[in-house]
């Protein structure tokens, strides 16, 4: 598998909600993220969405409405030369406490299973506390954070708990340039 960059959705690629991301006309992609990911694609990197979307078990949306959005992104990034490879979603509530919604790492595990990733050489980019401990929880390379979304309210948060992402950057335009100047080496399959 060639070098895997994990993606957050909401905060990092588009503009996130309190209310949630219910339809396509509520997605709003942020400022560089589609040149970031087109220079990501052209330089190599799979791209794979991890994401927590309790919408479908909270009953406000039906799994095809989040297929269609998700049809949608992949279209519209492909449309400006960028890819995404996978796209992997955790449906459950918090409550439900199960292993697929980050921090837990099992999103992760299903896209590395899927793709044979290699996990040491793999990066997360994300805009909150749990995207960057589902990172660590599953082994990636690096972590890194985004001051978009969520992002300049989990950097007090992670500084706090003393869960510190690799590196911060203002947004995922200038995060993708990083990951391009500076891939990580590959390692085993499935490390």
């Amino acid at each position: 598998m060639q070098k895997c960059v994990f993606l957050d959705r909401d905060g990092v690629i588009n503009a996130d909600s309190p209310a949630y991301i219910k339809h396509w006309s509520e997605f709003e992609f942020l400022p560089g993220s589609l040149p970031a990911l087109k220079r990501l694609t052209e330089n190599g990197f799979a791209t794979v969405i991890i994401t927590n979307q309790s919408i479908i078990n909270r009953k406000m949306v039906p799994l095809k409405t989040l297929e269609e959005i998700h049809r949608n992104l992949r279209s519209a990034v492909r449309k400006s030369g960028g890819a995404i490879h996978g796209i992997f979603f955790c449906p459950h509530t918090p409550e439900e406490n199960c292993s697929c919604r980050k921090p837990k790492p099992g999103l992760i595990h299903q896209a590395r299973a899927a793709f044979d990733i290699h996990l040491t050489s793999a990066v997360m980019v994300g805009d909150s506390a749990k995207d960057i401990e589902c990172a660590k929880n599953a082994g990636c390379g690096k972590s890194i954070l985004v001051r978009t979304g969520n992002g300049l309210k989990a950097e007090t948060q992670l500084a706090r708990l003393d869960h510190s992402p690799d590196y911060i950057f203002n947004d995922l335009d200038e995060a993708s340039q990083w990951i391009v100047d500076n891939p990580l080496p590959s390692g085993l399959p499935n490390d």
